[in-house]
């Protein structure tokens, strides 16, 4: 593949646009110094850029499912979300470079003690709309009904749910400064977050889907996620095992 192939089609503006999801704290935080994005995909998408020789602009937003709406006015070339068969549909994914997990947090006063206790009559889950883990438990729950707002923890709270799900290290410092919760051990989900890039740009041209997996494939090799992980101060997220070529 050429590189100059490459750059063409993934960069039709000249700079490579970049969808940040600040609304998942292992992927991106804000600076607190200067408010600028920062995190594993801000040191992703910058190394990308830097090899292609494109300059980067950051497009933040503050949940996934806002990331994949923006798919269609076409505001972004490349995305950092969790691997989900809806997303999959219209975004070419690599394998993915962190692995995290999904898990609920209930009341601490709560009868529910395990993973499996959850999908019942009568209980109602919050969740961020959009979010991998809304779209998996949409798929998977029989009995429990998902309540979706804009911050899942929020309407928890406000509307006295049974359980809230979402993504383990922010649920757990929720709790470590909230009491009347607690998480429930164990995960209900492995949340794999990958690197993509729209589909339809690319129909019978695979050189920037290639390109991307073998770029996703050399950071995980290299150490680079593993690094890029410490400086972001989530040294438990995991770092995805290798994964065959595409």
């Amino acid at each position: 593949m050429s590189t100059a192939d490459v750059v063409r089609d993934i960069a039709p503006t000249g700079k490579l646009r970049a969808a940040i999801n600040l609304g998942n704290m292992v992927l991106a935080q804000k600076d607190p110094a200067s408010g600028e994005p920062r995190g594993i995909t801000v040191d992703l998408a910058r190394e990308l850029g830097r090899r292609l020789g494109l300059p980067v602009e950051l497009v933040p937003f503050d949940a996934a499912g806002k990331v994949f709406e923006a798919l269609k006015a076409g505001a972004w070339d490349i995305a950092f979300l969790a691997i989900e068969p809806v997303r999959a549909a219209e975004i070419a994914f690599t394998a993915p470079y962190v692995i995290i997990e999904g898990v609920y947090m209930v009341p601490v006063s709560s009868p529910l003690r395990a993973v499996d206790q959850v999908d019942r009559d009568g209980v109602r889950i919050a969740v961020n709309k959009g979010s991998a883990y809304d779209l998996f438990l949409t798929r998977t729950l029989k009995h429990a009904q998902l309540v979706r707002g804009e911050n899942g923890v929020d309407l928890f709270i406000k509307d006295k749910l049974d359980a809230a799900a979402g993504v383990k290290q922010p649920l757990v410092e929720f709790a470590k400064t909230n009491p009347n919760v607690r998480l429930i051990d164990g995960r209900f989900m492995e949340i794999r977050q990958a690197m993509g890039t729209p589909k339809l740009r690319y129909q019978g041209r695979e050189a920037v889907p290639r390109y991307l997996h073998s770029f996703v494939e050399e950071m995980k090799s290299t150490g680079f996620v593993t690094k890029a992980l410490e400086r972001s101060n989530q040294p438990d997220a995991a770092v995805a095992p290798p994964a065959t070529a595409n």
